[in-house]
């Protein structure tokens, strides 16, 4: 066993000797070697504390000198480098949602429920959504046909009277609740696009949606819908965070600091 300390870090080489020290400057060996570079820690007597962490330890196996000096180099080089933004619990639970853009079909009035409308809506997939939503005390029916709107499409299907309702029509409510607007995807979204929260960039960082059971089990839903809101600009938010398509952003028509649900 040899161990080398030096001021811009530490390696430890253990390994099996198999030939006699060289001029007390080489060591041949006939196993691999671990080498553990720029450890943040100190030595005192037997004692060595390592600071356990990717960019401080590198990991290699090499019996060339060049190769442990490039790889000394590039373990300084990432030891420098800035660390990652902390984790972000709520944008995590956002990102597990799968908010489409979709587009009304259809429209009626549910036969057994006066406050209830019926609609069939164009999610992306090979048939339309049936999605029961408690809109006909806010929202005329001819104002429901043919338009594009914002759904929330990782819900577990509900039975309301008599009609499986398979996704959720996303709107904004003032706080007394007797305003009610649906969401408006921006100019040339397309039904089935995911929506995500953030900056343009963000859209290639989503993660897969969890499934309405992952939904349902870990309350995804409840724990980020108090987040939701609108802006003075009537945009849609989760935090500081917009909701966007690839055409832009989220919106609701007229009403500002609006809760969204």
């Amino acid at each position: 066993m040899a161990a080398a300390i030096s001021r811009g870090g530490a390696a430890l080489f253990i390994s099996t000797i198999n030939t006699r020290l060289h001029h007390n400057k080489m060591v041949s060996v006939s196993a691999r070697c671990f080498s553990i570079v720029r450890s943040q820690g100190t030595f005192t007597g037997r004692h060595f504390s390592l600071l356990r962490s990717s960019r401080t330890a590198r990991l290699y196996c090499s019996d060339s000198p060049q190769s442990t000096a490039a790889e000394a180099a590039s373990a300084t080089a990432e030891e420098g480098a800035p660390p990652g933004p902390p984790p972000d619990p709520l944008r995590e639970s956002a990102d597990a949602l799968d908010i489409r853009v979709g587009r009304i079909l259809k429209a009626w009035r549910h036969p057994e429920a006066d406050s209830l409308y019926v609609e069939e809506v164009d999610v992306g997939e090979p048939e339309p959504r049936t999605i029961c939503s408690g809109l006909v005390n806010y929202i005329p029916l001819e104002h429901l046909q043919d338009i594009k709107v914002v759904v929330l499409a990782n819900l577990k299907p509900r039975n309301m009277r008599g009609i499986k309702s398979n996704g959720m029509l996303m709107a904004a409510s003032d706080e007394s609740h007797e305003n009610v607007e649906l969401l408006i995807p921006p100019e040339g979204s397309i039904p089935g696009e995911r929506i995500w929260f953030g900056s343009e960039d963000d859209k290639d960082k989503q993660p897969d949606a969890a499934s309405p059971n992952q939904v349902q089990k870990k309350k995804i839903w409840e724990s980020v819908q108090p987040h939701l809101k609108s802006t003075d600009d009537c945009v849609a938010v989760l935090g500081i965070h917009p909701m966007r398509t690839s055409g832009g952003m989220v919106t609701c028509k007229t009403l500002k600091n609006a809760r969204i649900s």
